[in-house]
């Protein structure tokens, strides 16, 4: 029986369009929502970290100076694919681009990570809430008066994040490599350990376990099987990379914040800041 306290729903008229959740469709409540807790510390603090990390990355990306110390080389500018890259013995540095290429190298490679993780699942959700405020917050309705999804462009273009993936990949294996020669000294002899190599180690076990955890990779190691009964080893690696993806998340911060560190460290050892302690 009514009460006459029910929200009251008007049917639009005919070819009208949805305005958002503000519309003659949807419950007339009067309150923007009823949330009583401090939801807005979420997609502030998403925020205020995203916003930190690319004022860093930024300023050390375009810096071009300070980003190798023997043994170590900065993840921010590896591979180094230009001639005006510091040199790293047996290190990944091709010089595809030659001497016209006059600005910072690591405005070369770094798009192949950004992009991935400019794309990645989870931060689409991080940077959507924390910065357009789509929607700030579940439960929370957003200031739009529509939405088109990733239909249009520049969203459309999410879409390429598998293709990013493979990237990524390459990328890692290269940084692996960089992280192996981390066992040299600043003479390129073998049996070495410092505290960068700690840095280094920590930074790529992030860094794979962040890229593994993918979507993307999810479905490419177990995607389009009918009967996982029929692949046994798809299914125990879909498995594996179904646990890492449950910690999406968090290893996509935690990667975030190690190839920050790691390249702070170089930088630090660059300037003659502090010395990297030997282990052994």
């Amino acid at each position: 029986m009514a009460t006459g306290t029910e929200p009251q729903h008007k049917t639009p008229p005919a070819g009208s369009r949805p305005a958002g959740v503000h519309t003659s469709t949807r419950a007339a409540i009067a309150e923007p929502h009823l949330r009583t807790d401090r939801w807005w510390l979420a997609p502030a603090a998403t925020a205020f970290g995203l916003l930190a990390f690319v004022v860093y990355s930024t300023w050390r990306a375009f810096a071009n100076t300070d980003y190798y110390h023997a043994p170590y080389v900065s993840p921010f500018y590896s591979p180094c694919l230009a001639d005006n890259c510091a040199t790293m013995k047996g290190g990944p540095n091709w010089g595809l681009f030659g001497e016209w290429w006059g600005l910072s190298p690591a405005l070369i490679i770094l798009i192949f990570p950004l992009g991935f993780r400019l794309t990645c699942y989870y931060y689409r959700k991080a940077y959507y809430r924390g910065f357009w405020a789509s929607p700030p917050a579940c439960a929370v309705a957003e200031p739009h008066k529509k939405y088109t999804g990733e239909t249009r462009f520049p969203l459309i273009l999410q879409n390429i994040h598998r293709y990013f993936f493979y990237a990524a990949m390459l990328v890692a294996v290269i940084l692996t490599w960089d992280t192996v020669l981390g066992f040299r000294n600043e003479k390129y002899e073998w049996g070495h350990m410092g505290l960068g190599t700690l840095v280094f180690l920590a930074n790529i076990g992030l860094i794979w376990a962040y890229t593994l955890s993918c979507h993307s990779c999810r479905h490419i190691v177990g995607g389009r099987l009918r009967h996982f009964s029929k692949h046994p080893v798809r299914y125990r690696l879909w498995g594996w990379v179904g646990k890492l993806n449950e910690r999406h998340m968090l290893l996509a911060w935690a990667s975030l914040l190690s190839v920050a560190l790691a390249d702070f460290y170089v930088y630090l050892l660059a300037t003659g800041t502090i010395t990297d302690p030997r282990l052994f």
